[in-house]
């Protein structure tokens, strides 16, 4: 079994560690060995990466705007300074040893913004009318429609599907894309909601959470999982 790890959230007050059990399951279906990583010191990153053969980039709360160059707006949420620098420098670090990496939500703004994009810090301040990105409904529910781009890794990942339905929980999204990066998918409202390197053998991000839908057999849930462990196997 390839040991794969996942990012975990985290809250300085009170403290604690949050990953999804989603997750853990998603992995080990797609026959691989979940690592829950979290870290205090920047120089664990390498001794992280020595333990892992691909990298997931979990879903949470807000990145710090400090590290694609803003100033906080409004509405940008709580962040964990300890996680994006935890998150930015193992990223950093995968991409560098073209280790896989699949990065879910907060996970895909975390690469664009490694990769030096940046993210719109609430999509309110995104022009022209949205949908619904944030759903009150179970979070396995296919919420939204979107449309992907054929050539592209996504669309190989899930061949027949030039349009999805997936569930929805954020309030940002990727705005400039990041050095080598393309638009893998979007939402009818414009809203990017996949992005991949072309630079690298598998970097691909979704602003979707696939881990919850991954145990109902929704399109778009589990097939991103056994993706990343095939290119794990690769490496």
């Amino acid at each position: 079994m390839l040991p794969v790890g996942i990012t975990c959230g985290s809250r300085e007050k009170p403290r604690y560690l949050k990953l999804s059990w989603d997750y853990i399951n998603a992995v080990e279906r797609a026959g691989g060995f979940p690592v829950p990583l979290m870290f205090f010191r920047q120089e664990s990153a390498r001794t992280a990466m020595g333990m892992i053969r691909g990298l997931i980039l979990s879903g949470g709360g807000d990145v710090d705007p400090y590290f694609f160059g803003e100033e906080p707006l409004s509405g940008c949420g709580e962040i964990s300074p300890l996680r994006d620098k935890m998150e930015l420098e193992l990223t950093k670090l995968a991409l560098e040893a073209k280790m896989p990496i699949l990065g879910i939500c907060r996970g895909a703004q975390v690469l664009n913004i490694a990769l030096g994009g940046d993210i719109f810090q609430d999509l309110s301040l995104k022009k022209g009318p949205l949908l619904e990105h944030m759903q009150k409904a179970p979070t396995y529910h296919p919420f939204h429609r979107l449309t992907i781009i054929g050539g592209t890794r996504l669309s190989e990942i899930l061949p027949g599907h030039t349009e999805l339905r997936v569930n929805s929980f954020h309030h940002q999204a990727v705005g400039k894309l990041g050095e080598g990066l393309i638009i893998s998918a979007y939402a009818t409202d414009g809203v990017v909601e996949a992005v991949e390197s072309t630079r690298h053998p598998f970097a691909l991000g979704v602003q979707w959470h696939p881990e919850a839908m991954a145990g109902k057999n929704i399109p778009g849930g589990q097939e991103l999982f056994d993706a990343l462990l095939q290119a794990a196997a690769q490496y």
